[in-house]
Formats: structure tokens, sequence, C-alpha cells
């Protein structure tokens, strides 16, 4: 018991010690100029990139995300020799939201740029330009800076054809390269002062308090919210609690329990000797189903999880995984483990004593039940894992496996509970069938996402919710006795029970039928493929913003009296648009953007070149703002403390922070509780 209780204070303790983190820094870089001969160089990026993250390479068409690539802006006594090269194992997916093919490195990734001296002194200055993604988030354009000098072995007579160049800072034709911010919580927390580049610019900023930094009046919101934050790990539990009272009714584990439980009471005289044992026996039922989850995770880790769950050969097999199960509970054929597998646990339980042999009843169970709880299971890790959360899996089967076990150890210490609990019948067998069909529905999220990436169009909006239509037509008709499976008994009789679980399941599938047309069906964003993919959309009800220029739209929120909201996004950023199809498009959402709020839109991603450049020192390091992204980049971390998008903020006409920021949550009751304290605060400055 006493090792029980210490893996249960460290899950505690990793628990506590979850903090949000806003600055990001998913890919470090090294570089070195390497020298072929007397004449050739080669200039060497070589980047590690965090499990979950990608790097785009230097070939992304117009439209897409940016690429990566190699700028200059001084080079004498060398010349550039062909364009940027990717070294390395690239990875080509088929992006939806862009409609075209996007090649990136995923782990590690090289980018080469060849040089040739033309003269025996030598120098060039200049940075690679990248930008990086997630599932989640997407992080601004960022530079990493490189200046090399030296001397080469060149005749005299090609050294007078060079002279010093000066470039126009512009990148250097089909020489791509993508970088991920290498921002620290340091540097984004330093104070950022522009030097002589651009020292009008850097004084009209400190004058005006539109620029200021409010990172403490933010962090005091976002205390505020501490509540909000940990939600996502209060669903997880909650996730996976509801699936293991799912698993409970299931015909694999229910008549399990007056068996194990009787087992228990008998194998000792001591009333309390045999509740403590079924309280053990309960807590080896969490330990099993809890260590699965930290084995998942020290595996794969949370990050490479959340891009599993995204990869599309991976979302076929789970798809072709549940269709089977859900054959299988349709009464198709049995799926059970090989019935040696669990004999010989259970006679090892049945010859060894003391707390090994619970143990091994506990495992014993697991085996026996796991062609019920294997789908549920199976689909909570991987919807679990877009958390990104590296506890995530280990909480939700701690809820799962504490559902499971609660009965075994409630029974025992209230054996006279049993006489009442319900027998095993054809009730049972319901509740198989309707296993199956959530199993089949629920398959078709997985080719959803198999299809968006390969972008075959088969299974567009429309499709998958004529799909969904049918399927839950279909439980409601069962569930009224309309339809029989092989395993069902003759009774014509409709429990209120069931009368009522069919009369939600074909309201539902009415609910889903004005889709079909557009309609946004906010119940089901979450699973159904992105309204750009509907061929026949008779709904219009895009928010766009009125200014992409931060200044201009300060200003105009002062003239007319609102409080603005500011939107970090980007031209390449995925989950920014899923924002704007499935929580913008929301009525109520729509209404506030527009009508009480001056929306701004600024684009870190912007590569149109800034009338001058400026330079900002971020803890003690120039880096030079080339463009118009940049400059919105800076915004960001300068006065926020963040480098991630989406990234929405309210602020009054100050500049000043009225409520925490929020980031890529598709929640709409969320989002509208954002707006609505923002306004609330706005008003009490007023």
């Amino acid at each position: 018991m006493k090792k029980f209780y210490s893996i249960l204070l460290v899950f505690v303790a990793l628990f506590c010690q979850l903090l949000p983190a806003q600055n990001l820094e998913p890919i470090k870089w090294s570089q070195e100029l390497k020298k072929l001969s007397d004449t050739d160089f080669e200039i060497v990026f070589n980047a590690t990139i965090d499990a979950g993250w990608h790097l785009y390479s230097t070939d992304i068409p117009e439209g897409g995300p940016v690429s990566t690539t190699f700028n200059v802006d001084e080079i004498s006594g060398l010349e550039l020799v062909s364009g940027l090269e990717a070294r390395g194992k690239l990875v080509t997916v088929y992006e939806d939201v862009f409609g075209m093919e996007l090649s990136f490195f995923e782990g590690k990734g090289q980018f080469v740029q060849k040089l040739k001296a033309t003269a025996p002194d030598y120098k060039i200055v200049g940075y690679l330009n990248f930008m990086c993604c997630n599932d989640q988030n997407c992080l601004p354009p960022t530079n990493v800076e490189f200046s090399y000098t030296g001397k080469a072995k060149v005749a005299s007579a090609t050294a007078a054809k060079t002279d010093k160049v000066e470039a126009v800072d512009e990148p250097v034709k089909n020489m791509n390269v993508e970088a991920t911010s290498a921002v620290s919580a340091g540097e984004v927390a330093a104070a950022d002062t522009l030097t002589a580049a651009g020292i009008a610019a850097s004084q009209a900023k400190e004058v005006n308090s539109d620029w200021a930094p409010v990172l403490d009046e933010l962090a005091a919101y976002e205390d505020g919210n501490a509540d909000a934050m940990d939600m996502s790990l209060i669903y997880v539990f909650i996730a996976g609690f509801v699936g293991g009272l799912l698993a409970l009714v299931t015909p694999c584990v229910w008549p399990i329990i007056p068996m194990t439980v009787s087992f228990f009471l008998k194998r000792s005289q001591d009333k309390k000797k045999g509740i403590r044992d079924a309280f053990i026996y309960g807590a080896s039922i969490i330990v099993i189903y809890v260590a699965l989850g930290l084995i998942v995770t020290s595996i794969f880790g949370a990050s490479a999880l959340n891009e599993l769950s995204t990869n599309a050969i991976f979302n076929i097999f789970f798809f072709l995984l549940l269709v089977v199960f859900a054959a299988s509970f349709f009464g198709a054929f049995e799926i059970t483990l090989p019935s040696s597998w669990s004999n010989k646990v259970d006679s090892k339980a049945e010859s060894t004593a003391g707390l090994l042999s619970i143990f091994l009843m506990a495992f014993t169970l697991t085996l026996v039940s796991f062609s019920c709880t294997g789908p549920i299971i199976g689909f909570l890790l991987v919807e679990v894992s877009t958390t990104g959360n590296i506890i995530a899996p280990t909480v939700g089967m701690f809820g799962f496996a504490l559902a499971l076990a609660l009965p075994f150890t409630l029974f025992a210490m209230f054996p006279s509970w049993l006489k009442s609990m319900p027998k095993s019948g054809g009730w049972m067998n319901s509740v198989k069938v309707v296993l199956g069909f959530l199993e089949l529905a629920l398959s078709l999220k997985f080719l959803s996402v198999a299809d968006l990436a390969y972008g075959w169009g088969i299974l567009d909006r429309e499709t998958f919710l004529a799909l969904w239509i049918a399927i839950f037509g279909l439980l409601g008709l069962y569930l009224l006795g309309k339809i029989k499976f092989p395993h069902d008994d003759d009774s014509d009789k409709v429990g209120v029970v069931r009368f009522f679980l069919a009369t939600i399941s074909i309201a539902f599938a009415i609910y889903m039928i004005p889709g079909l047309w557009g309609a946004p069906l906010k119940a089901v964003s979450a699973f159904s493929p992105p309204i750009n993919t509907q061929d026949f959309n008779l709904y219009e009800n895009e928010v766009e913003a009125a200014y992409k220029d931060y200044d201009e739209g300060m200003a105009a929120a002062r003239r007319q009296g609102k409080p603005v909201m500011i939107d970090f996004t980007g031209f390449g950023c995925v989950n920014c648009r899923k924002m704007e199809a499935a929580v913008w498009t929301d009525e109520k959402v729509r209404d506030m953007m527009t009508d009480d709020y001056v929306l701004i839109g600024l684009y870190v991603d912007d590569r149109t070149p800034l009338p001058e450049k400026e330079v900002v020192e971020e803890n003690g390091k120039q880096v030079t703002l080339r463009t118009v992204g940049d400059k919105w980049s800076y915004l960001q971390r300068h006065k926020f403390g963040a480098n991630a998008q989406p990234f929405y903020v309210l602020l009054d006409n100050e500049g000043k922070p009225l409520n925490g920021s929020y980031s890529y949550d598709e929640d709409i009751d969320k989002y509208v509780n954002f707006l609505e304290t923002g306004l609330r605060n706005y008003e009490r400055r007023k």
C-alpha cells in the first residue's frame, strides 16, 4: 500500500508542476562555414526539431506557409553558387487548408548554401529566415543571423573583378529556409530598445503607451484564470472516467463484478481483511492502467503522440480498427485475446498468495475485458494526446481505471448491494450494439484526417454529415426495436430508457440535416471536416479584420470609443484558419467582434518590406526588423510576452489588457466568455 501511495504522490507532483508556457523554442540551430577547397565553401545550418513540430523546406509554393530563405545583407569576395539546398529526409503531405502539397523536416533538418571565393579576403553577413508549426500553433518567421570573414587562395586577376556589395536585403532567388522563433522567456521579458538604425521609431513607440509592455497586467488575468488553464487536464480526466463507466456496462466487464467480489469475500473469514483485499484489487486495476498511460507516454512522448494522432497512415489504421470492432459488436464475429493468456495469469493468481495474487487477478480482468475496453482505451489515448500535455495520457488512464475499479471496491465493502445489481442479459447485448454504432461514427473522424492529409476529397463535410445522419438515425431505429442483430432477443417491448435514448439519437440526426447546406453545427464541429471542404454552402458568415496595422487600429478604436481585439495570425497558420471557420462564424461571436470591438489582424509572416529597417535589442542581442511581419512579431513578444499563433488579446484604448490572452481552442462558449469579460472590464474602466 505504501508503494501505491508513493506512486500517487508522484502523479500529484507531476500534475502540480504543469505550468503554461507562451514562449516556445522548438528548434535549436547550429551553423558552420565549411571549406571544401581553396575557393569553394558552404554554410551549413543544422536544425534539431522538437517532436510534434515541423520545419518547412525551400520549395513552398506561393500562397502557402513561409519558406525558409537565405538572405544576404553584405557580401564581398564571395559569390553564391545555385540556391539553398535542403538535405535530409523531407516529409511531403497535402494540406487541405492551403490546397497544395507542403514539404518539411521533422526531428532533424539541414540547409546548405554553397559559396565560391572571388577575392583573397572575403566577408558575408546575412540571416536565415524560417517559420515552424505544430498542430496547435505556428511561430512567426524568425532569423538565424550569420557573419563570416576570412582569406582564400584566389588569383589576383580574379580578385580585381570583385567589389564590395551592399545587398538590397531581399531573399536570394530559390533560397528558401524556414526557422523557428528562438525566443526565450528572458528575451521576451527584457525591455527592448531600438538602436540608431530605428531611433525615430523607437522614440515614438516608447512615448506611445500602445507599445508599452503589459506582461504584468496580462499575467494578473492569466493567474485569475488559472482554473481555465487546467480545464484541459480536467477534461482529460472526465473523458477517461466516462470511458471507464462505459466499459463497466459492457458484456466483458459487468458479469465479472459479482464473481470477483465474491472471490475476495470468501478467501478470508475476516471481513475487514476481505474489504482490504478488495480495495487493493481496485488499486491494482488503477496501477495497471496508469502504468499503461506512462508506458505510452515514455515510448512516444506527448508531442510524438500528438503528431501520431494527425498522421494519415495511423488514422487509416485506426479507422479500420474501429470498423472491425464495430462489426464485432454488431455480432459478425467475436474478438478475444488467446484464452491461454488469461488462463495462465489466472492459474498464477491461484497458486500465489498475498499482494501478488491480487495483482494477478487484476491483470486477469484486464486481459479478459480487452475486447470491450480496447477500443475505448485506444480512442481515449489518441484523443488526449492532442493536448500536447506530457501527462495527459496518464491522467486519462487514471480516470478510466478509477471508474472501472470503483464498483469492485464498493461492492466488497457493501456486499448486500450485489443482490440489487441488474443481472446479465439481453440489455447487455444492446449496450454492445450501441457501442458499435458509436465506434462506427467515430471511425469516420479518423478517416477524415487521412482524407484531408492526402487530398482525396472522398469525405468532405456534407458526405461526413450524411453518414453520421444515417448512423444515428439507424441507432434510433435499433433502440426502438425496428432493427435486430444476431444476438438480440425477440422481445418487441421498448423500455422507457431505450425510448428516450432513441429520441435523442433521432433528434441528433435531424439536427445535423441543415449542415448539408452549410449550417455551422457547433455540436459536431470538433469531429466533422472543416466547412471549406463543403461543395454546396449557402451559409456565408465570415469575419475579416477592419485594420491590418496596429497603430491605425488603435487610433480608430479611440475615435470610435470601442475596445480592441488583436488577432496575431499568419498566412501559413493552419489553426488560425480553423478558429476562423469553427468559432468566428458563430453568430454571437461574429456580432461581438464586428459591432463591439475594433478587430486588428496582424500577420507575423507578412513579407512586405518595411519602409525603413529597425533594429531592436532583445536580451542584449540586436535583431533587425526588416518586414511588416517582423514588426508584428516583435510587438507580440515585446508587449505580450508570447510568440505563438493564433494569439488573441483584448485591449482598452490605452493599450492595457481587458482579459487574459486566448489561444487555439474551438470551444465557442469559452470564446464568447473571453469576449464578454473584455467588454465588462472595458465598461468598468470607462
